[in-house]
């Protein structure tokens, strides 16, 4: 599978349903509707708390409720429609996460997604073949497995839903480096489940 399948596979189809009304949810929090914030927020933590959960696993809870207290604080500073909202508040939630890891001084502890984060796309992928076999403490074991790099990538293109360009500015890499770091982790999650090359 070349990376523009997986791109077209997960990413795109992922972030097309929902954007719209994403952007439009919180263009109305910046304008003051607590009810479109609260929109905003059911749409994005699902997602957002399953990255965390890859990157601080138990603690990811606490350090989402850190990142939505900043999110709400700046809300007014951010300029973009729903796709940069998920980036930007992937952005927020990773340096919160970074900044705990950081004062606890150990490498990052998975702990389980609830299942309704890995609500991937229909058409049949690598990615998809992959979580479709695993258990939720499974997934998270064999991610943590990976590199950091493919971790994060994987995460935030598979559970986060951003695009190349996205991921790639929330963890200051180019996009075409976070693409592959998705698609190698994907790969060698695969291999190691035996379901490289079917589909």
């Amino acid at each position: 599978m070349s990376s523009k399948s997986y791109e077209e596979g997960s990413g795109r189809k992922r972030l097309g349903q929902g954007d719209g009304e994403l952007g439009a949810a919180v263009a109305r929090a910046q304008a003051g509707d607590e009810a479109a914030f609260a929109v905003a927020y059911r749409m994005v933590q699902p997602g957002l708390l399953g990255y965390l959960r890859g990157l601080v696993g138990d603690e990811a809870e606490d350090v989402a409720a850190e990142a939505w207290l900043e999110i709400a604080r700046d809300l007014g500073r951010f300029r973009g429609d729903g796709a940069g909202f998920r980036g930007w508040t992937a952005t927020i939630a990773r340096h919160r996460a970074l900044d705990l890891l950081r004062r606890q001084k150990v490498r990052p502890q998975p702990s389980a997604l609830e299942r309704d984060v890995l609500d991937l796309p229909a058409a049949q992928n690598t990615a998809e073949q992959v979580f479709e076999i695993l258990s939720t403490e499974r997934a998270l074991a064999l991610l943590a497995a990976l590199p950091r790099d493919q971790r994060e990538a994987v995460l935030l293109r598979v559970v986060v839903g951003l695009d190349g360009p996205a991921a790639g500015r929330v963890l200051g890499k180019r996009p075409g480096a976070v693409r592959t770091a998705a698609y190698r982790g994907l790969k060698r999650l695969a291999r190691q489940l035996g379901v490289e090359g079917r589909g």
